[in-house]
């Protein structure tokens, strides 16, 4: 290994490193918020919850490893290009591609372990986790009720409109069905207003007193005449108490691990061979329904129907018919022929909608286990996509620390971990194929990766709009004036001026032209100076005769930059949040979409103040500098409903006028 790709290793792990003990510190803690009212006040040691915390741990790999390597990639090649590390690089003939030779190694056997680590690990931690959690349940069954639901406790099933009190003892509008000794059926069925819980803490009886109810019963009778009657009691009641044993639930053996057929407790091997067999099943079933509605239409017992002596159509025998079936027999056969076919389609479709939701239920298992074997491909794939996508994108926005590629990796990882999400939700119904689902984030992320890599090794822009602009500059009311009036033949290109001393920077404010560059660059060196912060006054104590009336032009374009920064951030945010609406609605997660419609307005609120601001920045940046223009209010209008692209037109336009006015007040 060569020294370059040993340093380039050793930073990177160094920073990966830190990352995932911070992410995965920072995800367990939010594990602990999400499970806590399942851990809190069950009398657990520390060392059932030590247990609980490592055993889910696992689960969050698939979170926590992508994130990481997304965000490690981004901080590592951008602090590189920060400190001129690539130029170093450059400069000796090292591309950005050799310079992730090492490092890609190392990603490629990191998603080789990421599958086995998938394969193996996450399953053993979901079949722990789960089957502890399930018994850590059962030690306060108050806990395990639920608002909404049905729940088992011991003999009876309660369902619970709310619970209120510290431990969740005090029920509301409760509906509860007893079960009967041998299992079969509920017919005891008690509702009421108000319901209490109440046990002492030794005490294997679990009281529950009901207040303001009815009770109803319906429980056959041995006797057939006395069944056909269909007796039924009702009573009401102030008052009633139930009790149930719980010293089978409360012995509870905390490492008992009965339940292990999940599919996300399954390796590949197992997921394949219960997808064949849920397959097999289905196909089995749909093969025994399709036979079942063809038996019920009698279509191959339609001849016995006709009487030969009543017909009044003689068809030869071994003939083929080819009128209408009904010709062949008498008024009477078909009458009897058209009852039995309403009576056929029908009852058809009254079996077909009893059969949908099974058949709808079967399809969404057998979507879960197919999308739980293709995660554990697919994740180890997704590190190394995410590692194409954060390394040229670092190296592109030559920023390394925890400030702005933190922004840029979470907003990635979120984008990559919504899609994939969204996806899988509409793959477990059928809406989409759970094989695409499951690799469509990764495949969406692939082509980023190569665009970047492609823009980093070119050294170019994150972004170009040369392509929009100069077509649009043609039909948009303004222009580049900065090239006007200008001899041709010098260079427009100043991106060499952050490698310049300060001496020849402030050369350059006096006379470009001398060095072959157009006068245009004396912004832009002036612009470098003040990145090594020198500020104005500074400048101008150098030797740099400075106008107040750019000093005051300056200001207001610092002013524009800000308005137009949050003004494009809050509109970004703000059709964001409006997809997302549509996105949650349509995945039936009402709530979420009212809240996201909700911030929705706020951020195009805040964005419609910030454009005004901007553009009554613009309008005094034209009276400051004599430009007596017009206000173009359809421009203004276009321009609020397409800001995002608008937004680049005005940056362009403020960029050209305080160019024209740098050159006129700088010398």
């Amino acid at each position: 290994m060569k020294i370059l790709d040993r340093y380039i290793l050793t930073t990177y792990l160094k920073t990966f490193l830190s990352v995932f003990i911070i992410l995965m510190m920072i995800f367990v803690l939010q594990t602990i918020w999400l499970f806590i009212k399942e851990l809190a006040g069950k009398d657990l040691d520390v060392i059932v919850i030590f247990k609980f915390l490592i055993y889910y741990s696992p689960k969050l790999i698939p979170l926590v490893l992508p994130l990481t390597i997304l965000l490690t990639s981004i901080m590592v090649f951008g602090s590189f290009a920060e400190n001129y590390e690539f130029a170093a690089m450059k400069s000796t003939g090292i591309s950005l591609q050799r310079a992730m030779a090492g490092l890609s190694v190392f990603i490629v056997i990191l998603g080789i372990l990421t599958f086995f680590f998938a394969n193996n690990v996450i399953p053993w931690g979901e079949y722990e986790s789960y089957n502890l959690r399930k018994n850590i349940a059962k030690l306060k069954p108050a806990m395990v009720i639920a608002e909404g639901q049905f729940n088992d406790i011991g003999a009876i099933n309660i369902k619970v409109a709310k619970k209120t009190g510290d431990k969740g003892q005090f029920l509301h509008d409760v509906i509860i069905h007893k079960k009967t000794p041998n299992g079969v059926g509920n017919y005891t069925t008690i509702v009421a207003k108000e319901g209490e819980f109440l046990a002492q803490e030794n005490s294997d009886i679990l009281k529950l007193i009901l207040t303001d109810g009815y009770y109803y019963d319906d429980t056959p009778p041995k006797k057939l005449k006395e069944r056909r009657r269909k007796p039924f009691t009702k009573s009401a009641f102030d008052t009633y108490t139930i009790n149930t044993d719980l010293s089978q639930l409360n012995n509870v053996d905390l490492d008992d691990k009965n339940v292990t057929d999940k599919y996300n407790m399954l390796d590949v091997t197992d997921l394949g061979y219960t997808i064949d067999s849920l397959k097999a099943e289905r196909d089995k079933e749909y093969k025994k329904f399709t036979k079942n509605v063809y038996d019920r239409y009698g279509i191959q017992n339609l001849s016995k129907l006709k009487n030969k002596e009543q017909d009044t159509v003689t068809i030869a025998n071994d003939s083929l018919f080819e009128g209408n079936i009904l010709d062949a027999f008498n008024k009477y056969k078909r009458l009897q022929i058209v009852e039995l076919a309403v009576n056929n389609i029908t009852s058809t479709q009254q079996i077909i909608r009893t059969n949908e939701k099974s058949f709808k239920a079967k399809s969404t298992w057998l979507n879960k286990h197919i999308i739980a074997l293709h995660e554990k491909l697919s994740l180890g794939f997704a590190c190394i996509i995410l590692f194409f996508v954060g390394a040229p994108l670092g190296a592109l926005i030559r920023k390394g620390g925890l400030g702005l590629p933190m922004i840029i990796a979470i907003l990635l990882f979120l984008t990559y971990h919504f899609i994939g999400l969204f996806a899988k939700n509409s793959a477990k119904d059928g809406t989409l194929d759970p094989v695409l689902a499951t690799w469509f984030s990764t495949l969406v992320m692939f082509p980023l990766g190569v665009f970047l890599i492609r823009r980093a090794t070119a050294d170019k822009g994150l972004f170009e709009f040369d392509h929009i602009l100069i077509p649009l500059k043609k039909i948009l009311p303004f222009q580049d004036h900065s090239r006007d009036a200008f001899p041709d033949g010098l260079s427009r290109d100043f991106s060499d001026f952050k490698r310049y001393k300060e001496d020849k920077l402030l050369a350059l404010i006096k006379d470009p032209t001398a060095y072959n560059y157009h006068e245009s660059g004396k912004i832009e060196a002036l612009n470098t100076l003040e990145e090594r912060n020198l500020d104005l006054e500074a400048i101008r104590l150098r030797g740099i005769n400075i106008s107040p009336e750019f000093e005051a032009s300056k200001r207001l374009v610092s002013l524009f930059s800000i308005h137009s920064k949050f003004a494009l951030i809050f509109n970004i945010i703000g059709i964001a949040l409006l997809v997302l609406y549509f996105i949650l609605r349509n995945n039936k997660m009402p709530e979420l979409a009212t809240s996201s419609i909700q911030l929705s307005i706020i951020s195009f609120v805040i964005f419609v103040i910030y454009y005004i601001a901007q553009q009554l920045n613009l309008k005094t940046l034209n009276v400051r500098l004599q430009k007596n223009k017009s206000s173009n209010i359809p421009f203004i209008i276009l321009g609020f409903i397409i800001y995002p692209l608008a937004n680049v037109f005005f940056k362009h336009k403020v960029k050209a006028d305080i160019s024209k006015n740098a050159v006129q007040h700088l010398n």
